[in-house]
């Protein structure tokens, strides 16, 4: 190493390419499943590395040095593991990235982000079709703590909408689609093209969906932003989260901001998500067959008055979901007639449907945004965003469909 040759870990600011075109990797011939698979790890191939046939857990948190010219990458692992690093060169194979880095959750991975790339008197354009830790973080950490605005699109479905939000100061255009709990389906191609118009960043959430299901890269996403904790684990096991984009990116988000703040995805949860993403695009597809009869079958009953699913056709965005997905996914959300007192009834009903707060679960499991994820929403922004009294989220588990729809069923009577 010569004297003045900067290192690795002296990364500058991420700069905004909109001409970017992602490197060709070895493994984008390969299928999706193959991917989920093999990227980032081979058994023959890096068998000096690991000699095992599964990826292994490496807990060691620094790495030593060969030699003082010789740093290790990883050298500290509050900025990467090697477990890490298998599971980040998975899933940005599988998204389409050219690189991704982890958080210790998906929350964290979108406040890294924002934190990474904007300044003071910046700001980024979303919707109020937004997970609520990230609508908290919109409306009050960040122009409170940070002085970076948030300005939120009057009409999602509209792209002149998008474009009538974004100034001078904008460095981040944010999608999540579909959203949750609402289901919304933003066009992500019609939002790219506006913020590439403008030299602004797109960001989509594909936490619902899965690269599985959807890949918004493949549409003009530059950045994804996902919450591992979801259907990529799938069981309630893990908590963790990434950012998906150029490397430039990613290794500003790690040496400039995770470096100090040391929020990571620990090298257990790494290994377990690895195990987990092997069967993704299989539970994905049962997840959505599943979701379909659910849905159909609530679309039907006299005592719900409103279903959100874009595998209705009664969605207001079905169309368009079936350009942007392979198919609907395994998340829902329906309104009882009656507001808060039905909602509250139909859930302290239900046998096999768990209420717990997350989604994504191999498990079918039941939440209340009114009063849990949205409650920092005002009146007017809940109705804007479709969040009725009565609404429920359901995300629609591996169960046999039959027995799903048995325990709504029953649950349902007693409204």
């Amino acid at each position: 190493m010569q004297e003045h040759e900067k290192q690795f870990f002296m990364r500058d600011p991420w700069k905004f390419d909109p001409n970017f075109q992602r490197p060709p990797r070895p493994n984008d011939e390969l299928g999706f499943d193959t991917r989920s698979l093999h990227a980032g790890f081979h058994p023959s191939e890096d068998m000096e590395r690991f000699r095992a046939f599964v990826p292994p857990i490496v807990p060691s948190m620094t790495y030593p040095y060969k030699d003082f010219d010789h740093i290790p990458y990883p050298v500290y692992a509050r900025t990467k593991t090697p477990t890490a690093d298998i599971l980040e060169q998975r899933i940005a194979a599988l998204e389409g990235g050219e690189a991704a880095v982890t958080a210790g959750s998906g929350s964290q991975a979108l406040f890294s982000l924002i934190f990474t790339i904007a300044r003071p008197g910046d700001n980024v354009v979303t919707s109020l079709n937004t997970f609520g830790e990230g609508y908290k973080q919109a409306t009050n950490i960040f122009p409170e703590r940070c002085g970076i605005n948030f300005h939120f699109v009057e009409d999602p479905a509209d792209p002149k909408s998008w474009d009538k939000q974004i100034d001078s100061k904008t460095r981040l255009v944010w999608v999540e689609t579909p959203s949750n709990p609402t289901l919304f389906v933003t066009d992500i191609k019609a939002v790219a093209d506006v913020a590439h118009a403008r030299k602004v960043p797109m960001l989509v959430d594909n936490t619902t969906a899965t690269a599985a299901l959807q890949r918004p890269m493949d549409f003009g996403a530059d950045i994804i932003l996902l919450s591992i904790t979801k259907f990529m684990a799938g069981n309630a096991t893990v908590l963790g989260g990434a950012i998906v984009g150029p490397e430039d990116l990613t290794e500003d988000i790690r040496w400039n901001t995770t470096e100090f703040v040391g929020s990571i995805m620990q090298p257990f949860d790494s290994w377990l998500t690895l195990q987990y993403l092997e069967t993704l695009s299989m539970r994905m597809d049962r997840h959505s067959t599943n979701t379909q009869k659910v849905a159909e079958y609530l679309a039907a009953h006299p005592k719900v008055s409103l279903v959100n699913y874009p595998g209705l056709k009664t969605h207001p965005q079905y169309d368009l979901s079936q350009k942007q997905m392979k198919s609907s996914g395994g998340m829902l959300s329906f309104v009882a007639k009656g507001g808060i007192p039905s909602a509250r009834t139909l859930m302290n009903g239900f046998d096999l449907i768990v209420h717990a707060v997350t989604f994504g679960t191999s498990r079918t499991i039941c939440m209340h945004p009114r009063t849990i994820t949205h409650e920092h929403m005002t009146q007017q922004e809940r109705d804007i965003a479709g969040i009725d009294d009565g609404l429920i989220r359901l995300s629609v588990g591996l169960e046999d469909p039959k027995d799903i729809i048995a325990d709504l069923d029953q649950a349902l009577s007693k409204i």
